[in-house]
């Protein structure tokens, strides 16, 4: 199955905000700081024209991220219980994903896709393989202001039971053949797929973009 096309112009924007946001880190005059500050003006300017998105909000968005521009990272967690998929429902977009979100400064990869299945969830695991890491723009995002990657861990279920959350409206097992309607922003296709491939292949190695 083939990746999502990212628009031109969306490419422009990331770039153009990833080399102001690392200019206005390393800037040391006001001259430099001003033409980085307006490089991410220009930024916010291409993701109104094609999005309608408010450019105070985008600006804002911008300068909350301090430093050297770096992707983000999502992580998720495939958990099987007899051949079925462990998924919740996100309660913003009424879609089916698997258990995850953003990655926590100062935690471990795996010690975050355990707590986002429990969170989730309800049902408490262990981490035991990497299924992959994707480029998240190229695999059911293409509309993401930012870039992202997504790191996918197959999961071993030890106890709990269904529990909805702040952020999820359901819990559920679903076999390869009675995939639900995805939230497409955080599992793809692709991804329901590698985990299935996973679990049929123990020595499958990880994928990755």
């Amino acid at each position: 199955m083939s990746a999502p096309s990212v628009p031109k112009w969306l490419t422009w924007a990331r770039e153009i905000q990833a080399l102001a946001q690392t200019g206005l880190h390393f800037a040391q005059d006001d001259y430099n700081r001003s033409r980085f500050r307006r490089l991410l003006d220009l930024a916010a300017e291409i993701v109104r024209d094609h999005t309608g998105a408010d450019v105070p909000a985008l600006q804002g968005i911008f300068l909350a991220q301090p430093g050297y521009a770096t992707p983000k990272v999502d992580v998720r967690g495939a958990v099987f219980r007899e051949g079925r998929i462990l998924l919740v429902r996100e309660r913003s977009d009424g879609g089916w994903c698997m258990p995850g979100g953003w990655a926590d400064v100062g935690e471990l990869p795996s010690a975050m896709v355990v707590r986002e299945v429990w969170e989730e969830s309800g049902f408490r695991v262990v981490a035991r393989k990497l299924i992959g890491v994707y480029d998240a723009n190229r695999d059911g995002t293409p509309l993401a202001v930012f870039h992202a990657y997504k790191v996918v861990m197959l999961c071993v279920l030890l106890s709990g039971e269904p529990t909805p959350s702040s952020e999820t409206s359901a819990v559920d097992f679903f076999g390869r053949e009675a995939i639900p309607p995805l939230s497409s922003a955080r599992t793809s296709p692709r991804l329901i797929a590698e985990a299935f491939a996973h679990l049929d292949d123990p020595l499958r190695p990880p994928a990755f973009d």
